[in-house]
């Protein structure tokens, strides 16, 4: 548990009376949710769309390298680049983003607030999931063999370590340029304690963003 000072305490009711508290509606709640659905199911369209064709651009290229190049350290890492470049392409095609199911689902659904927050925390969940640092670990395996094939099984140390570099850096940038609209819309609330001399009390808190307005919710 955090505890709040007392001077804190005061700005964050202060900031709750100044500032409009987003109590909405459930209409309006529910309607918040499927926006940061529809908006998240058309940045994963964006996102799948746009490195398939940087995968398949990558693919074509180092296909061609791999008989056509001059020079022989190219043929050979294009052909190491092949292999990278189809299980990228295979993996952006098969394990699609959670969001347009998601926003399919919402909308063949009943308008059920509770529901449609359940299905938000559960995109919310897979998104985390999909930052996580397990997230990295098959990129890690891939691009380390890759790195070693050139490395040590050619010779070649320093071409090795920046093939792998440049893997690494190339796939923390498609995982970060993930949707990430669900985690964002809801509002956690976090845990606070706070102390007035003998007298203690325990509840939780949370920032309220809308256009325009801020607040702050707090529970106990």
């Amino acid at each position: 548990m955090h505890r709040l000072p007392l001077c804190c305490l005061c700005l964050l009711l202060a900031l709750s009376i100044s500032t409009p508290l987003l109590a909405q509606s459930p209409r309006a709640e529910y309607r918040a949710y499927e926006q940061a659905l529809a908006d998240g199911a058309r940045q994963a369209d964006y996102w799948q769309a746009g490195w398939a064709t940087v995968y398949a651009g990558s693919l074509a290229v180092n296909a061609w390298q791999a008989s056509e190049a001059s020079d022989r350290d190219d043929r050979y890492d294009a052909r190491i680049g092949v292999v990278k470049s189809a299980l990228a392409l295979g993996g952006v095609l098969t394990d699609p983003q959670p969001h347009p199911a998601a926003y399919r689902a919402l909308r063949e659904g009943a308008d059920d607030v509770e529901g449609a927050r359940r299905l938000l925390e559960s995109v919310a969940a897979e998104e985390r999931r999909r930052r996580s640092w397990q997230a990295r670990l098959n990129s890690l395996a891939v691009n380390a063999v890759a790195g070693l094939v050139i490395g040590v099984g050619d010779g070649r140390g320093r071409d090795g370590a920046l093939n792998f570099a440049t893997g690494m850096l190339i796939g923390e940038l498609q995982l970060r340029t993930q949707p990430h609209q669900a985690t964002a819309a809801i509002n956690r609330f976090q845990p606070v304690d706070v102390s007035f001399g003998d007298i203690r009390l325990e509840g939780e808190y949370a920032w309220l963003v809308g256009p325009n307005q801020l607040g702050v919710a707090v529970r106990y």
